[in-house]
C-alpha cells in the first residue's frame, strides 16, 4: 500500500502538492495560547514529511509562477501603506521598522559567518528567524542565479526549506514572548493600564459612549415635541448641539401635514414630530424621559446606504476623524469602521485619516453620495481581475529586475525577477490611491494570490527538501537553532532600546512597533487580547509594510553577500 502511493504522488506531483496544501492549512490552524505555525509554516512542514516519502518531482516554472503572484499580491495590498509611510505617516514607526530590518539583517550575516554556512542554511536561517516565509522565494530566486553547477544550486535550495524550518517555531514564538512579556516587565507597566491612557489621549471612552462609539451606533425614531422639550423652539443646529461629543441629527419634520427636510436654520416648535438618529442612549437625554415615540412610516422612510469609501482627497488626509466629523458634509453621516493596510482601526476622535484609508460610512443616500466625493471614491465590490496590468506589471516588474543591479561593498547584488515584481505590486498598489479604478484586482483575488501562493510555493520548496531533510540537520547541528535564535531576539533588543530610549516612544505604541516591524502578526494579536484593547494598531500599520518589504528582499541579499 505505501510503495502504491509513493509511486502515485511520484506520478502525479500537481495532486501531491494539492495534498501538502491541505495538511498545511490543516497543521498551521493549531494553537498553543497566541502561538500557532500559520499556513504557510505549515506548509512547508507537510511538504518536508511527503517529500521525505516519496521523491516527488518539482517544477522550477511553477515555483515561480506561484511566488510571484504572491509578491505582486504582497505589493498591491501594502503599496499605499509603504509609500505613505516613507512619506510622512508613523515616522517613528517607520524608523523602528528600518532599525529592527537592518539590525535582522546584520545578525544574520554575522551569524552565518561564524558558523560557516553555505548561501542557503544562511538565508534559511534568516527567513526563519524572522519569520518571514517570503524571503525563501527571493532566496530561491538569487541561489538560482549563482554561478555554480546545478546539484549545487539544488542542495542550496533545499538548505534554504531546512533551516527555515529549524529557525522558524522560535523566531514566532520569541517575538510573542518578547513583546507581551519581557518588555512590560523591562518598563515595569501594566499593558491594561497603559492602553487606557493612550485611548483617553485619542479619545476613546470605555465607560460611556463618546465619539468612538456614537460614530457606530444610532437609531432612527421619530418624536412628537411637546411645550416642555427642551428643544422646542430652537433651530435644528442648536438642538443637535445640546448633547457635545455626539453625533445626533434631525433628518426631517412633519409640521402639520407637511414633511420638511432639516436645514440646519430650521426652528423646531411644540406638536413637530422629528426624525432623530443618534446613539439610543443619548436620544432619551436629548428629548426627554417623557418624550412621545411616534410611529410614523412616511417620515422614517427615509433612504440609508452603507458605502465603503477610498480616501484619496489630500485636503482630508492629515485631518483627524474629530476635524472630519465637523465638516458640512458630514452632517448626519455615521462611521461604521475604519482599517488600514487590511488592519481595523480604533475609532476616536484623535486618529488620523491617511490617503489610503478605507472608511464604511452609513447614513441617508444623498448624505452618503456627498460625502464620498469629499473622500475620495467608492469602492463597489467588483469580482473582475484587470488582467492586463496583472500580466504587464509582473513581466515589467521581472524585466527591470532581471535588467537592474548594484554594488554594496564589492558584492555585486541583482534586483532578481522577485524583488521587480514585489517593486511592480508596490506601484500599481499605490497607483490605486490617485486612480482607484485603476487595475483594481478584488480583495478575494488577492487573498487567494498572497495566501495560497506562498503556502504552494513553500509547500514545493519543502517537497524538494524533503529527502536530505534529516541528513541536513545533522549536519547544521545545534548551532544552527541557537544561531537562528540570537537572529530573532536582537533585533527585538535593538528595535526596544532604540525605540524607549531614542524615539521615546508610547510603550503600546512601541509594541505594536516593534511586532509589525518584524511582521509577526500573532503577536499584536496576543498584545490585544492582553491590554484588552485594539490601539495598538496604531503603532504596528505603519511599520509592517516597510518590514515586510525590506525582509522580503533580504533573502537575495543574504544570498548574495554570502557568496561573495
Amino acid at each position: 500500500m505505501l510503495t502504491w502511493l509513493q509511486q502515485f504522488l511520484v506520478r502525479y506531483p500537481e495532486l501531491a502538492l494539492f495534498l501538502v496544501i491541505a495538511a498545511g492549512y490543516w497543521i498551521g490552524s493549531f494553537r498553543i495560547g497566541a502561538f500557532s505555525l500559520g499556513p504557510v509554516t505549515g506548509a512547508l512542514f507537510a511538504g518536508l514529511a511527503v517529500g521525505d516519502f516519496a521523491h516527488v518531482p518539482v517544477s522550477g516554472m511553477t515555483k515561480s509562477f506561484l511566488f510571484l503572484l504572491f509578491l505582486f499580491g504582497v505589493g498591491y495590498s501594502v503599496g499605499p501603506q509603504f509609500v505613505l509611510a516613507m512619506k510622512r505617516d508613523g515616522l517613528k514607526p517607520v524608523l523602528m521598522a528600518v532599525v529592527v530590518s537592518l539590525t535582522g539583517l546584520a545578525a544574520a550575516i554575522v551569524v552565518a559567518r561564524v558558523l560557516r554556512l553555505d548561501p542557503g542554511f544562511a538565508a534559511g536561517l534568516m527567513s526563519g528567524a524572522l519569520s518571514q516565509s517570503a524571503a525563501m522565494g527571493t532566496a530561491t530566486d538569487a541561489v538560482n542565479g549563482l554561478s555554480v553547477p546545478e546539484a549545487q544550486r539544488a542542495l542550496f535550495v533545499s538548505h534554504i526549506a531546512v533551516a527555515d524550518a529549524v529557525c522558524y517555531i522560535f523566531g514566532y514564538a520569541g517575538v510573542i514572548t518578547f513583546c507581551t512579556m519581557v518588555v512590560p516587565a523591562l518598563l515595569k507597566i501594566d499593558l491594561k493600564t497603559e492602553a487606557l491612557k493612550l485611548e483617553q489621549a485619542l479619545g476613546i471612552t470605555r465607560a460611556k459612549p463618546g465619539l468612538a462609539s456614537a460614530w457606530r451606533k444610532f437609531e432612527l425614531r421619530a418624536y412628537r415635541l411637546d411645550e416642555q422639550a427642551a428643544i422646542a423652539g430652537l433651530s435644528v443646529a442648536a438642538a443637535e448641539a445640546r448633547v457635545p461629543g455626539h453625533r445626533v441629527f434631525i433628518h426631517r419634520i412633519r409640521h402639520g401635514e407637511q414633511i420638511l427636510e432639516a436645514e440646519p436654520g430650521t426652528m423646531l416648535a411644540a406638536g413637530d414630530v422629528i426624525a432623530l438618529s443618534a446613539p439610543r442612549q443619548v436620544i432619551v437625554d436629548l428629548i426627554g424621559p417623557r418624550g412621545e415615540e411616534v410611529e410614523d412610516r412616511e417620515l422614517l422612510d427615509i433612504p440609508l446606504v452603507s458605502a465603503d469609501v477610498f480616501l484619496i482627497k489630500s485636503k482630508l488626509a492629515g485631518s483627524s476623524l474629530e476635524q472630519a466629523s465637523e465638516q458640512t458634509w458630514a452632517r448626519g453621516l455615521y462611521l461604521r469602521s475604519l482599517s488600514r493596510g487590511g488592519e481595523a482601526l480604533p475609532i476616536a476622535a484623535g486618529v488620523v485619516l491617511q490617503r489610503g484609508d478605507l472608511l464604511r460610512i452609513v447614513g441617508p443616500e444623498t448624505v452618503v453620495q456627498n460625502a464620498a466625493k469629499s473622500i475620495g471614491v467608492i469602492v463597489a465590490p467588483s469580482t473582475s481581475i484587470d488582467f492586463v496590468v496583472l500580466g504587464l506589471a509582473i513581466f515589467f516588474g521581472g524585466l527591470v529586475g532581471v535588467l537592474v543591479s548594484f554594488s554594496v561593498g564589492g558584492v555585486t547584488i541583482s534586483l532578481s525577477t522577485s524583488v521587480g515584481t514585489l517593486l511592480a505590486g508596490l506601484l500599481v498598489g499605490y497607483l490605486r490611491t490617485r486612480m482607484p479604478h485603476f487595475g483594481r484586482i478584488p480583495d478575494g483575488a488577492i487573498s487567494l494570490m498572497t495566501s495560497l501562493g506562498l503556502a504552494a510555493f513553500v509547500g514545493l520548496t519543502g517537497i524538494h527538501a524533503g529527502p536530505i531533510f534529516l541528513s541536513a540537520i545533522r549536519e547544521s547541528g545545534i548551532g544552527l537553532l541557537l544561531g537562528g535564535m540570537m537572529v530573532t531576539l536582537l533585533p527585538q533588543i535593538v528595535g526596544f532600546c532604540f525605540g524607549h530610549f531614542i524615539l521615546r516612544m508610547n510603550p503600546i505604541l512601541l509594541l505594536g512597533a516593534l511586532t509589525g516591524a518584524q511582521t509577526v502578526t500573532a503577536a499584536m494579536a496576543a498584545i490585544q487580547e492582553r491590554s484588552g484593547s485594539s490601539v495598538v494598531v496604531l503603532g504596528y500599520t505603519p511599520a509592517y509594510p516597510i518590514s515586510n518589504i525590506l525582509l522580503t528582499t533580504w533573502g537575495s541579499v543574504m544570498v548574495a553577500v554570502i557568496a561573495g
